[in-house]
């Protein structure tokens, strides 16, 4: 599918909901324009934005000030009002309206002076019922979400929008710009395909002293001749093991025994009570508790009490996540969370970097000081989509235990490449060669990375499998650092629908 400006799409989504207290029936027909260097508002007809060119072409006051300066209003107006927007397929926007990340960026949106009269309680039947009619038009753009706000007027600061735009764009820009002249993986059935071993899924409940509640504890694993080697994945925020089920079963195929916990203070479950107003929002202790969820599987299987086949190895684990589960094997992996740059950065809404995983990120100030958990028993670990630039030092490199493999999607707008998955890689990649990764999955995006488990798992699942194999197969070489062993084989791990690219080398020299 074609997307283009998330933060368009998140504009777009705040006008509607902006206006969803308006009367019903009442169609939007005029628009307050704000424009970037001037202090006047001007005040034109949605009608008239179906041809800008021809708006602007004529004797009106905006007209004249287009002439002016030489036609950069008109291109920002065609910019902002007939671009497509990135939410063309509408179960996307049913994965993303709903959630209450997306509810504060649309308060970001509002802090920024993007729209007037943002309400507190967005709606978000209504944005999903402007959104269905707007895409009965044709291809969702601004103009079209707009016809279909019920209410009669809307203010849009222009320059703040196409700000948000610009940056969400250059956020986005580093990734495409090193997938250029970047060969995509090849497939290889060895590792895409699933293995020979028949798999059974479970779920267990686990007992610890830190949480008020057993965990819950899916566990995929092969019915026989297991290797004895033990996975755990760790889910991201308001989701839950069914969403990675798929990444386990394809490793259980290939003789891995694989845990995934129900996080309970960051799962779905906690994101319905926290809607229906019975429980507060994450907390920033969650960041602590997360790992301890990781830790108390491996010991709960090294003592048995899983009542997992014996010869399981629990010295060794490889650790996978997506989002603030990727997050979570970071910790595991060695990274030490910083309240640094969270003190320094949260508050400035203008500052460049900014991107919607910072809503998340900020909200773990406070838990900080005790949240390095390293275990060192977690050798390797993949990250795929971690929000990470604040938590841990952006002014140096994160230094990691295990081996860690970063894998990012380019048209991620909810945790963007270029903040969150470039700028710390390229750091870690400049200092002596540890063997750490950063694969760019071109076309990927936050939510169409993992797997549930009839669905195969998904277009990572032969770069998952080849990376665990190799830290396995490293044995006591899995660690980083230089001379060790690559633990991803030079091809093979591709998929055909994403292009995944191993940009690691072009790191060093990296000039954003």
């Amino acid at each position: 599918m074609t997307r283009t400006s998330p933060y368009l799409a998140g504009l777009g989504l705040a006008l509607a909901a902006a206006v969803a207290a308006s009367p019903p029936g009442r169609a939007l027909e005029t628009i307050e324009l704000k424009l970037p260097l001037v202090e006047t508002t001007f005040s034109i007809q949605l009608a008239e934005l179906s041809d800008p060119r021809a708006l602007l072409s004529g004797h009106s006051d905006l007209a004249e000030l287009d002439q002016a300066t030489r036609g950069a209003i008109g291109r920002s107006l065609v910019d902002l009002f007939n671009t497509p927007l990135p939410l063309q397929a509408l179960d996307v926007a049913r994965q993303v309206v709903p959630s209450p990340l997306a509810q504060q960026a649309l308060l970001l949106l509002s802090s920024l002076g993007g729209v007037d009269g943002l309400p507190a309680d967005i709606s978000s039947d209504t944005v999903l019922k402007v959104l269905d009619q707007a895409a009965g038009r044709g291809p969702l753009t601004m103009r079209g979400v707009l016809q279909a706000v019920p209410g009669r007027t809307a203010s849009v600061d222009v320059g703040k929008g196409l700000f948000l735009l610009q940056r969400m764009n250059a956020q986005l820009l580093s990734a495409t710009r090193l997938l250029e002249g970047t060969a995509a993986a090849t497939t290889a059935p060895a590792l895409r395909n699933p293995g020979p071993l028949l798999v059974r899924r479970d779920t267990l409940s686990l007992p610890v002293a830190y949480r008020p509640h057993p965990l819950e504890v899916v566990v995929i694993r092969p019915t026989q001749q297991p290797s004895g080697r033990l996975v755990a994945i760790s889910h991201g925020l308001w989701d839950g093991p069914e969403s990675f089920e798929g990444w386990g079963r394809h490793l259980a195929s290939h003789g891995y025994t694989v845990l995934l916990p129900r996080h309970p203070g960051s799962d779905r479950t906690q994101q319905q009570a926290m809607l229906s107003g019975k429980v507060p929002p994450p907390g920033p202790a969650e960041l602590r508790l997360r790992p301890l969820d990781i830790s108390a599987l491996i010991d709960a299987a090294a003592n048995g009490t899983l009542g997992l086949p014996t010869g399981l190895a629990t010295g060794s684990v490889v650790v996978l996540g997506h989002s603030w589960g990727a997050t979570t094997a970071l910790q595991l992996a060695g990274a030490r969370p910083s309240s640094q740059q969270l003190l320094q950065r949260c508050n400035d809404l203008q500052d460049p970097q900014r991107n919607l995983s910072w809503v998340l990120q900020c909200s773990f100030l406070g838990g900080t000081d005790q949240a390095a958990l390293t275990d060192p028993r977690v050798k390797a670990a993949v990250a795929v989509s971690p929000p990470m630039s604040l938590l841990f030092d952006a002014g140096a490199a994160p230094v990691f235990q295990g081996r860690v493999l970063v894998v990012s999607g380019s048209r991620d707008w909810v945790v963007p490449s270029g903040p969150e998955a470039i700028g710390p890689m390229a750091r870690v990649a400049r200092q002596e060669n540890s063997g750490h990764r950063l694969v760019l999955a071109g076309g990927g995006d936050h939510f169409n990375m993992g797997s549930p488990y009839d669905q195969g798992g998904g277009p990572l699942r032969g770069l998952l499998l080849a990376w665990v194999n190799g830290a396995f197969a490293a044995g006591p070489a899995v660690g980083p650092g230089p001379g060790n062993p690559t633990l991803l084989p030079p091809d093979g791990w591709g998929d055909d629908g994403l292009s995944l690219s191993d940009v690691t080398d072009r790191l060093a020299s990296w000039n954003p």
